[in-house]
């Protein structure tokens, strides 16, 4: 119902007049540019989103009835994290997270609708914006890391691990994964003279990774990366397209260690991703540990149909959740707890259904998808909630397939009609 409804009065190709289309692109480019700059607050991501918002609304942007689930499990969620908090609004930093949380909810349902139309276009640009973004905050991170910047190193690194524009290492390793597949893909499929520029964007993107020291961020670049490929292996339309892919790929993996032969030389290096590398971390072992707490929260959680509230684990425990599905739980109770999971698993079996559709943007939908389930897996050992680029994505999914689902209903009216 919800495709008959959408397919009949929607077209893929926006129809605003020319100069309204050129405007809507270069703000779709702008925030996926300013995404990459989070270390002050409000960031610049927050300040373009809206008026990226406001100009959207004010121009033409529809609620599809496909988001309509997309649009009751982020309500749900979020009514669950606020009744939780009541009893805690006295502190302004559980407030604050509140409103945050409703934010990124809005900014979902915004890239959804917004990605819905004129797909191929708005995510083109997407995708260019989050390149030049991710090149200037590795960069950064890079000339941090290795004091190329005057007194850049209290503010580009931390705790002797590259940060660039970012908060937290962590956050900047995951954030350049999704710009990383986009340049990898270039790699392996366009002409020449732009996939050797791509090979310096995703060299520099994937240093920065390195340098930032996030376990999480390697195994995630090396895992979306090899998943990418394998489905841009399975979804080629030619056998010429397929070897092409898996030779420059298997280029890109001797290029990859060899650039990790070289880091290694360094001592101070080679010791910090000896350090890293180590699985016996000793937050992460110990009935306290990271994955004991993971035990002990989610017996806890059985038994607290409201949760504990935003912020509170850390009252209960050395530290925080490092799980995103358990923190769902503790911070909003069995609603938040069941809406998170029922929310991510949605949109991956939705991701799933749609890999093989064949659309004009399948080729970005694909480093999007791989990149979003990169993401997923990565909530069981970190908090997420509020990273900006992991809303952003589920957004961009949801809006790439009610599109692609609209496109499959117009394209088979005119087969028929021919």
């Amino acid at each position: 119902m919800a495709y008959a409804a959408t397919a009949g009065e929607v077209k893929l190709a926006a129809s605003a007049a020319p100069g309204v289309l050129a405007l809507q692109r270069a703000l779709v480019w702008l925030v996926g540019a300013s995404g990459a700059v989070v270390f002050i607050e409000p960031s610049p991501y927050e300040i373009v989103t809206l008026l990226a918002a406001v100009m959207f609304f004010a121009t033409g942007l529809r609620l599809r009835l496909a988001l309509m689930p997309l649009v009751a499990l982020l309500i749900l969620l979020n009514v669950g994290y606020t009744i939780s908090a009541i009893p805690l609004f006295d502190k302004s930093e559980v407030v604050s997270w509140i409103a945050t949380s409703w934010y990124m909810a809005v900014t979902v349902v915004f890239f959804a609708m917004v990605m819905s139309e004129d797909t191929l276009a708005r995510l083109d640009m997407l995708r260019r914006g989050l390149v030049v973004g991710a090149m200037v905050a590795s960069v950064l991170a890079v000339a941090g890391y290795f004091h190329l910047v005057p007194g850049g190193n209290d503010l580009l690194t931390l705790y002797g691990r590259a940060r660039g524009t970012f908060k937290d290492p962590n956050v900047l390793g995951a954030f350049l994964i999704l710009p990383a597949l986009f340049a990898l893909q270039s790699v392996v499929s366009d002409k020449l003279g732009k996939a050797f520029r791509h090979v310096l964007a995703f060299g520099i993107m994937s240093l920065a990774i390195l340098l930032a020291f996030s376990r999480a961020a390697w195994g995630g670049l090396v895992l979306t990366s090899a998943f990418m490929l394998a489905l841009m292996v399975l979804t080629s339309r030619t056998n010429a397209q397929r070897s092409r892919i898996i030779i420059m790929a298997i280029v890109a993996a001797v290029l990859g260690l060899a650039l990790i032969a070289v880091l290694l030389s360094f001592d101070s290096t080679a010791e910090m991703f000896k350090q890293r590398a180590s699985f016996d971390q000793s937050y992460d072992e110990g009935r306290f540990g990271r994955f004991g707490r993971h035990i002990l929260g989610a017996e806890m959680a059985l038994d607290l149909p409201f949760g504990i509230g935003p912020l509170q684990f850390h009252r209960f425990f050395p530290e925080d959740t490092h799980n995103s599905y358990l923190n769902a739980f503790m911070s909003g109770g069995w609603l938040a707890g069941v809406c998170y999971p029922a929310l991510v698993l949605t949109t991956v079996i939705m991701g799933f259904r749609h890999v093989f559709v064949r659309v004009p943007w399948q080729r970005a939908y694909l480093a999007v998808f791989a990149a979003f389930v990169g993401t997923v897996g990565e909530c069981l050992v970190i908090d997420t909630d509020h990273w900006r680029h992991f809303w952003m994505m589920l957004g961009v999914m949801w809006g790439m397939i009610a599109a692609a689902q609209i496109y499959r209903i117009r394209a088979g009216e005119d087969a028929s009609s021919a």
